[in-house]
Order: C-alpha cells, then sequence, then structure tokens
C-alpha cells in the first residue's frame, strides 16, 4: 500500500489510476511516498525520509527543490503537454487583445454607464481610439515549438497569418506536429527582423532571464506586440516599458501580472489563466497519476525533470533501480556486489542525465537487506528500490 499526499486540491481523476486496493490518498499524510501538487511550495519544507517520488499537475517545477531531491534519490515529474491546449487558446485570444486593443476599449464602453440614449451616439463618437490591425497576413514569429508553441503556430496558419518559428531543441514529436506551412528560423534575429507579433513559449533558465531587453527589442520592427505566456521574468521590465512609452513595442500581453507589468503602458495583463480550464487540471491530474503509479510500483521513468527516461517493459526476474551520481566505476561496482553473491544479471539498463544517472539491474533472485545495504552504501549512490519478481 503506497502513501500518497496532496499538496493542493487535485483533479477526483487520479482514484482512477491510484487506486483503494494499492493507495492511501490524503492531504496531512505525515510520512508519504509520493506527493502530487500543484502549485504549492515546497522549498521550506522538510521532505519526509520514505519520499521516492513528487509529480507536478503542471509544466513548471519552480516550486519544487529540485536540487535537494535529487540528493535524496528522489524523482521529479511534470506533465509537459497536459495543458497545452488550454495555453494555446489562450495565446490565441491574446493575439486579438493585444493587436485590437479590445480590453482598452471595454473598460472604456463601462464608462458610458448612466448616459441614457447617449450612449450609442458616443460609441460611434469615441470607439476610433480602439482600433487596431487584423492578424491576417501579418507575420507571427513563434519562439519555442514545444506542444504549446507548435499548437500556436498551428492556430495562427488557420487564422491566415504568416508564421515562422525557431527552436534549435525541438523534438521529433513537436516537428512532425507542426505544419508544413511554418517557416522555420535559424536565429532569433531571424524571427526579430521579420516578425509583427511574437509570442514566447521558452522556459525560465539562466540564459533565458531578460532576454525580452534593449538589445532584442532594437532588433525588432517598429511597433511589434510581444506576447510572454512562458514566464514574467523573460523579460526586463525596465527596458520593456521603455519600448512601450516610446511606441517601438505596440503592445504586451501576458499571463503573468507583477507590479512592474501592471504600470507598462498598453500592457493587457492576464491573470495566470493558461492552464485553468477543467480540460487542463483534468488532463494534467491524470498524467501525474500515471507517472507516480508507473513509478512507485513498476520503476519506470517519464517526464522527470531531474533524472534521464527510463522506460521498462516486463521485468526479466527481479528489478533493482539504483539512482546515483553519474560517475565512472559505479555500475561495475553494482555488477559486482551482485556477482559476488552468485546471483545472475538476466538484464541491465543505465541511463544518465548530466550529473545523474538510473541504473536497473534485472536479477535472478531478491538480493537480502545486507546486499541492499552495501549497494546502497557504495560511494555515489543516492537510492536503491527493489520490485517484486513478475512485475
Amino acid at each position: 500500500m503506497y502513501k500518497i499526499q496532496t499538496l493542493n486540491a487535485i483533479s477526483e481523476v487520479i482514484h482512477q489510476y491510484l487506486g483503494a486496493d494499492n493507495y492511501t490518498i490524503a492531504a496531512d499524510e505525515p510520512a508519504p511516498e509520493g506527493i502530487l501538487v500543484r502549485s504549492a511550495s515546497m522549498h521550506d519544507m522538510d521532505l519526509p525520509e520514505d519520499l521516492l517520488a513528487i509529480a507536478r499537475a503542471g509544466a513548471g517545477t519552480n516550486n519544487i527543490p529540485i536540487d535537494k531531491c535529487t540528493e535524496k534519490g528522489i524523482v521529479v515529474f511534470n506533465t509537459p503537454g497536459a495543458n497545452a491546449n488550454a495555453v494555446a487558446e489562450l495565446v490565441i485570444c491574446g493575439l486579438m487583445l493585444g493587436s485590437r486593443n479590445v480590453v482598452g476599449g471595454i473598460e472604456w464602453a463601462r464608462t458610458l454607464d448612466g448616459k441614457g440614449d447617449e450612449v450609442a451616439k458616443l460609441t460611434e463618437k469615441g470607439k476610433a481610439q480602439f482600433v487596431g490591425p487584423e492578424v491576417r497576413g501579418k507575420t507571427l514569429g513563434v519562439v519555442g515549438l514545444g506542444a504549446i508553441g507548435a499548437l500556436v503556430a498551428n492556430g495562427a496558419i488557420g487564422l491566415g497569418m504568416n508564421v515562422i518559428g525557431y527552436d534549435p531543441f525541438i523534438s521529433v514529436d513537436s516537428a512532425w506536429s507542426l505544419s508544413r506551412s511554418v517557416k522555420h528560423c535559424t536565429s532569433m534575429d531571424e524571427i526579430y527582423a521579420q516578425a509583427d507579433y511574437i509570442t514566447f513559449h521558452i522556459p525560465l533558465l539562466k540564459d533565458t532571464r531578460g532576454s525580452i531587453n534593449a538589445e532584442a527589442i532594437g532588433k525588432m520592427k517598429d511597433g511589434v506586440r510581444l506576447l510572454n505566456f512562458s514566464r514574467a521574468e523573460l523579460a526586463d521590465f525596465a527596458d520593456l516599458t521603455a519600448a512601450l512609452e516610446s511606441g517601438k513595442v505596440a503592445s504586451y500581453v501576458t499571463d503573468f501580472p507583477t507590479q512592474e507589468v501592471l504600470q507598462m503602458k498598453n500592457a493587457v495583463v492576464i491573470p495566470h489563466l493558461g492552464a485553468s480550464t477543467p480540460e487542463s487540471e483534468e488532463n494534467c491530474a491524470e498524467m501525474a497519476a500515471r507517472q507516480i503509479r508507473d513509478y512507485l510500483e513498476f520503476g519506470q521513468i517519464r517526464n522527470s525533470v531531474n533524472l534521464p527516461e527510463v522506460l521498462l517493459g516486463r521485468s526479466e526476474g527481479v528489478r533493482v533501480l539504483v539512482i546515483h551520481e553519474n560517475e565512472p566505476g559505479i555500475i561495475s561496482a553494482l555488477s559486482s556486489a551482485v556477482g559476488a553473491r552468485k546471483i545472475n544479471i538476466n538484464n541491465m539498463i543505465s541511463k544518465s542525465r548530466g550529473n545523474n544517472a538510473v541504473t536497473v539491474l534485472e536479477i535472478s533472485a531478491m538480493p537480502d537487506q545486507k546486499l541492499l545495504n552495501e549497494l546502497n552504501a557504495l560511494n555515489g549512490v543516492l537510492r536503491v528500490r527493489t520490485f517484486n519478481e513478475g512485475v
């Protein structure tokens, strides 16, 4: 029986994958082996000794102490693509909001309340101040062609836009899903020079923080319209404020309110609604539940943010999963320790990701506690787990 703690309200769909026969699920579980979380911050949380996995029902993992988890051999999962359609739909909406000044028009229209029979006349007289261009025939630059970016690009093609995209790390799946009408650019400068609208779908990293800055904006067309549905900190707030004031940037649409952004001229600020749909929340919860189940029960790792992907079939014997540092000699030490007990290794898989690695040994007999202690004590080993034969 596995114990699961929920740190936020999670869709009831998780119970379809974490059944009552094998799991107990509670918000106040004191010693969980798995945690399901959405937005709750875990940085000041004491991680329980028995904790094996954390699954975030969402794409970002800024609320989870990744390095601390890795040191303890805790697998951290996210759910990329589960909320992609919800975010992409809002981005398409943002294209219109940033182009036609619909928000400003609505706010102005409300000021006519109480004018009685004059409302229609005043509307016709005042609407000219909210004129904005159509998107059809304009060029949209999509920076980042992952699950969300690809959907946005395809949607914009359907709106009659010319779409250009840049992503040096595009996956095979994303490439296959992308419309042939999307032109691939080889640099950000190509996007900046050609695009009338630019939408950003990239993670917040050291190299991307503040990348929407004066230097980048200076390479863009005059009157460019920017959309940021990734992270607030992609923008240098001072540089963006100046560009909006001067008109170099005609509008800025973002899903991340900050004090700085709320004070910007011609900024459309949406209250982080990207994934706020019932369908998205259910999709994320389902993916998170599947991932945590597959790891707890079988040792399979898919969509981990701190460890390599390890896809496993049916076990060829007893499965031993070892999370360890990616250092020379560890795999041979594991094999030697098992071989010294006259236990055959039927199959072995080893995958690495940066400084971290996972090795799975499928062996002919269940290791005793002494062998498990020996494996755990090897230099660089972070955690050892076993799974019964017939997994």
